[in-house]
């Protein structure tokens, strides 16, 4: 069983997921362009995992958008997203939280009929290692 390490921006939630993930989807619905402020979430996938709060599970704060299953769980103090556990039988992890490395890659792209018109061609953008000059 492979362990992986996560946290948020400011540290404060430290966390330690114990399984393998079934899907990697990168999902361009509206809702998580919104949540994200991206043209996409990636979000990791899984029915068997355990999570392990290592710190700051009491500062882990979830919303669920009205008439929606549509959630977000973030840490309240720097608003970075981190694992959801609000859906039964199901953890959903945010790629970008994870401090370890992972071996899935996406497995695909989801709700493309709403993908951001702008996000289309990125990987024909030139490429720095940093901010450029």
């Amino acid at each position: 069983m492979r362990s992986h390490f996560g946290s948020c921006l400011c540290g404060a939630i430290t966390f330690e997921v114990e399984g393998d993930f079934d899907s990697f989807y990168l999902c361009h619905c509206k809702h998580c362009q919104k949540d994200t402020g991206s043209s996409y979430a990636a979000n990791l996938f899984s029915k068997s995992a355990e999570i392990k709060w290592n710190s700051g599970e009491d500062v882990v704060t979830s919303f669920t958008l009205p008439e929606t299953r549509h959630n977000k769980s973030f840490c309240r103090l720097c608003g970075s997203a981190v694992p959801n556990t609000q859906i039964p039988g199901l953890l959903v992890v945010p790629a970008g939280c994870l401090d370890s490395k992972i071996d899935i890659s996406p497995t695909a792209h989801i709700f493309t009929s709403s993908r951001a018109n702008w996000g289309a061609d990125a990987d024909e953008l030139p490429k720095f290692d940093k901010l450029p000059e």
